[in-house]
């Protein structure tokens, strides 16, 4: 105890932990042993300085009070005059107990509380910091592929799992493979500790890579104000650039597609359109349904009614209804398509699209 300072300061420095937060769970260790050794139902008080003091707090009562009979928390007046001759009621009595000559048992408690105290501020302060990086890019190692195709990544200090589920159709990885995510989830398992579980699925990857590859928008002069993904097909990206001089989509994709060609790439291959934004909701939805030719939009509520001639209906739908779903998922918006050029007019709306969506989505 009297190296108790010493003690604290080598945690925290090895463990990379605030000095003044290592110094309460070890007040908090010691509290709960004191507990465990002398009385759960008294109450104990922890003063760390050059050394450490553990006291047994007494709250004088009135003589005729009758918490004066539980001894354990509280004394009466008298009792305590004899103590201090200037004590008052309300006042505390602090009796200061000895660890000097712990048991084996007592000292094996004493390390266990310690050791998980300390263990649940690393876990704490792991927590926050990687809470912090979620739907950001990270790189790393693969160490582990299990029998459901869960595979294992080391990056910084912690293994991350990516899902089987958050894999990109068609992609295996091996033991040694450096692989880009970002992180999805992050949680403490009660058994497992910290959980942080990363993706290669999620909008915000494309949007991480597009920030990686794309100086203009790292540095905030492109705005990604949106992005939907059918991971390993097709992805639409909504640009918007903050000054006349820049132009958002050219930018992003590069001279002769290099930047994009390289993001595709990763995404195995998955094609990718960039489209400019606009603060006319109409335009966007048009632009975001290329590469049919739309005649005209009209807004209504959450549905964009789309006039299309009947030789751009395909275009507009796309294999198995991707385009216009991911219209659909890039603009909020409930797209109707009423087709011109026939004999009757035909409709078919993003929900239809979406429907036969579902087999292809099965199979991500």
């Amino acid at each position: 105890m009297e190296r108790i300072v010493d003690i604290i300061e080598s945690i925290a420095n090895e463990k990379s932990l605030p000095i003044e937060e290592v110094s309460e769970r070890v007040v908090k260790a010691i509290t709960n042993t004191a507990k465990r050794l002398f009385g759960d139902d008294k109450e104990f008080s922890v003063d760390v300085k050059k050394t450490l003091c553990v006291y047994q707090n007494l709250v004088v009562v009135a003589n005729n009070d009758e918490l004066a009979n539980n001894e354990s928390k509280y004394i009466s007046l008298d009792k305590a005059k004899l103590e201090s001759s200037e004590v008052e009621i309300g006042d505390t009595l602090k009796y200061e107990i000895s660890f000097a000559n712990l048991d084996r048992t007592a000292i094996n408690w004493l390390y266990k509380e310690l050791e998980y105290n300390v263990q649940r501020l690393v876990e704490e302060k792991l927590f926050e910091k990687y809470q912090s990086m979620v739907d950001r890019l990270i790189f790393g190692t693969v160490v582990f592929v299990d029998n459901d195709e869960n595979t294992f990544i080391e990056f910084d200090e912690i293994r991350a799992v990516l899902p089987r589920k958050n894999r990109i159709k068609g992609e295996k990885f091996k033991v040694g493979d450096v692989l880009k995510a970002v992180i999805r989830k992050v949680s403490v398992d009660k058994k497992l500790g910290l959980k942080v579980e990363i993706s290669r699925t999620s909008p915000k990857f494309l949007n991480a890579l597009l920030m990686l590859e794309v100086p203009e928008i790292k540095d905030g002069a492109i705005e990604i104000i949106n992005c939907a993904r059918i991971p390993g097909e097709r992805a639409k990206v909504l640009l918007k650039a903050n000054s006349i001089n820049i132009d958002a989509v050219g930018a992003s994709v590069g001279t002769k597609g290099v930047r994009i060609n390289a993001i595709s790439k990763e995404l195995n291959d998955e094609n990718i359109d960039c489209i400019e934004y606009s603060n006319e909701q109409a335009i966007v939805v048009s632009r975001a349904l290329a590469p049919a030719i739309i005649n005209s939009v009209t807004i209504d509520n959450d549905i964009a009614k789309v006039v299309i001639n009947h030789d751009q209906k395909s275009k507009a739908i796309g294999k198995q209804g991707i385009n216009i779903r991911l219209c659909n998922m890039l603009t909020g918006l409930n797209i109707e398509l009423i087709e011109v050029g026939t004999e009757a007019e035909n409709h078919i709306s993003s929900e239809e699209a979406k429907a036969n969506l579902e087999n292809l989505f099965k199979n991500i």
